[in-house]
């Protein structure tokens, strides 16, 4: 059985805890968004060194090596959008289809040391530049080609959900 696309708006998570994860955005603090997206892509890098890293647990959720791929490339998308709300007014965000870059980037066929030292520098450039962001830029616009507005502290808040979700996602294994 293939793994279905997702197709949630997953928006809401800038507004209620998770029931799944329990992240909580009520909880984030500006100042620590760097060090958690740290802590997060630490936490996915550690479970590509475990073992079974690229078995499935069933048929329809991904294996640790593919959901740190799509971390890794998370982690890239949202820098790059971070740098649009930064320096551009009001940009739309290029769509971007991540059940699609896991098929064309062959998530499942990547290999889990080259994937971890990738996820180690997408994250640490993601976090170094949520530790840069001016004072006076958080509340920059943007927007997703949905119609979906954020923020540079929604988008950042956003990207820490997705990281720390995948994280407690792989912790079956």
């Amino acid at each position: 059985m293939p793994i279905e696309p997702d197709t949630k708006d997953w928006t809401w998570v800038l507004r209620e805890r998770c029931p799944e994860c329990g992240f909580d955005p009520a909880l984030v603090e500006r100042g620590a968004l760097g060090e958690r997206i740290r802590a997060a892509g630490a936490a996915m890098h550690a479970r590509l060194h475990g073992d079974a890293v690229g078995e499935r647990p069933d048929d329809s959720t991904w294996s640790p090596l593919e959901y740190a791929a799509h971390v890794r490339d998370v982690c890239t998308v949202m820098r790059a959008r971070l740098d649009q709300l930064l320096t551009e007014d009001d940009p739309e965000f290029a769509s971007w289809d991540q059940d699609q870059a896991a098929i064309d980037g062959d998530y499942a066929g990547q290999q889990p040391e080259h994937v971890a030292v990738e996820l180690d520098l997408a994250a640490a450039e993601l976090a170094n530049a949520a530790d840069a962001v001016p004072s006076d830029a958080w509340e920059r616009p943007g927007r997703r080609s949905n119609g979906s507005v954020f923020t540079v502290e929604t988008l950042l808040v956003y990207a820490l959900h997705d990281l720390e979700h995948h994280v407690w996602d792989v912790r079956w294994s």
